[in-house]
């Protein structure tokens, strides 16, 4: 495949012969060898209780397996990560030289899941990852990248400024996959130079694998980029009728939006929500440290992930939440894409997003691989057109919560007297 442009002025084009023989595929009950993955590696996914593969990696791994490059895209929770990750480590196990992946991800977090996955799946060869993302310290990456690690994932805004002040450190002659994880943002306006920087850097001769959970015209113009057949992408789009997996339950709270708080707390403490691991989205990184504050006060353990902290803060956050040392996690948007942790059983939107898409990419973070999930929505009347939207999009129905009004009166005196600490602590941390 050319290298990705930025942009591609093309309308969209039907998957290719071999993507519409998914269905036929998908009727086969095929496990992980006869997808071409060795033992060692079935061994590792059966050791985290991965036994099947889902569409998107019975689809993908053979064709990358056999040289191909990839345009994926699937929902969501459905394993696309491993679609890449497990035939690049197999490939690397039969010749581990210099650095042999480099995967392009939009964000720092998803960087980190990604490596992370990389390291679980390849714990049986002496694999080498290296993260290269902002707000780390730039000498060390340096450093690292010198040694020549096997993995290099990163985002492109860090990789392109190592490109031109650090050139030396970047040793990718002998790179054999670029691997592009949410492929529609990357190609976007916003990482056009450092794309291009990128790609003069690179060998053209490679497997170029772009994956993504929104497919659009840009992606599916690519594989009409070359006219040789042996060099056309295997194209393979998961039927997305349902853009958010059949496990989620999806349901709505329609509140007042002055007592937002209250019923958010109301939902925090029910006997059948209570207890799981839950992310809150909110729209802006005040409203995800006002509402940090407001549950302290309230001894509820959370914790904030916004694009205003610094990367060790967030990595820190994104730790204890992983780890269950704390059970809610306050995200903006910063987390709705890529944030992978599977025991997330509940995502509750305390402030709705404007684009369903958005939606569909927060309530992502739960029912993931086959698990199950809810997703609970706080409306007020203003919102009301936004639910409408967004059931459109989804195809589904929001069903309506069962809240005891009587219940969420009782709390709210004492949540009115933490949301007036909160917004007097946030006062003192801001500056003037």
């Amino acid at each position: 495949m050319e290298d990705p442009p930025s942009r591609v002025g093309a309308s969209r084009n039907p998957p290719t012969d071999e993507s519409s023989k998914g269905a036929a595929t998908k009727a086969k009950a095929q496990g992980f060898l006869e997808l071409g993955l060795d033992p060692w590696l079935v061994q590792a996914l059966a050791q985290m209780t991965i036994h099947h593969p889902t569409e998107i990696q019975r689809e993908c791994i053979p064709p990358t397996l056999a040289g191909r490059d990839i345009i994926g895209g699937a929902k969501t929770g459905s394993g696309k990560t491993a679609a890449f990750a497990l035939p690049i480590i197999q490939k690397l196990s039969e010749e581990p030289f210099g650095v042999f992946a480099l995967v392009l991800t939009p964000t720092r977090e998803l960087a980190f899941q990604i490596a992370d996955q990389f390291r679980v799946l390849g714990k049986y060869i002496k694999m080498r990852t290296q993260v290269v993302v902002g707000g780390a310290d730039i000498a060390t990456q340096v450093a690292s990248l010198v040694n020549r690690p096997h993995i290099v994932v990163a985002t492109p805004g860090r990789l392109g400024d190592l490109i031109r002040t650090a050139n030396d450190a970047l040793h990718l002659s002998h790179l054999q996959f670029l691997v592009m994880d949410e492929a529609d943002r990357l190609l976007g306006p916003s990482f056009q130079d450092d794309l291009h920087l990128i790609f003069d850097r690179i060998p053209k001769k490679r497997q170029t694998l772009l994956y993504t959970a929104t497919m659009n015209d840009t992606l599916l113009s690519l594989q009409n980029q070359t006219e040789d057949p042996a060099r056309k992408p295997f194209v393979h789009v998961c039927p997305n009728d349902i853009a958010t997996v059949s496990s989620l339950v999806q349901t709505y709270v329609l509140a007042p939006s002055q007592v937002r708080e209250t019923y958010l707390f109301y939902l925090l403490t029910q006997r059948d929500l209570a207890n799981h691991s839950t992310i809150i989205f909110v729209t802006k990184c005040v409203s995800s440290e006002l509402l940090r504050l407001l549950l302290r006060h309230l001894k509820i353990k959370c914790a904030s992930l916004h694009s205003q902290m610094t990367l060790n803060e967030r990595r820190d956050s994104v730790r204890r939440f992983r780890s269950g040392e704390i059970p809610v996690l306050i995200a903006t948007d910063v987390a709705s894409r890529g944030l992978d942790i599977p025991t997330v059983r509940l995502v509750i939107n305390y402030e709705l997003p404007l684009d369903p898409t958005t939606y569909i990419h927060r309530v992502g973070r739960t029912a993931r691989a086959g698990l199950g999930g809810r997703a609970v929505s706080i409306v007020s009347e203003r919102d009301l057109h936004l639910v409408k939207q967004i059931e459109e999009r989804v195809k589904c129905q929001m069903q309506k919560q069962r809240v005891v009004e009587s219940k969420v009166s009782e709390f709210m005196s004492f949540v009115n007297t933490a949301k007036r600490a909160a917004n007097m602590l946030i006062g003192w941390l801001q500056p003037a």
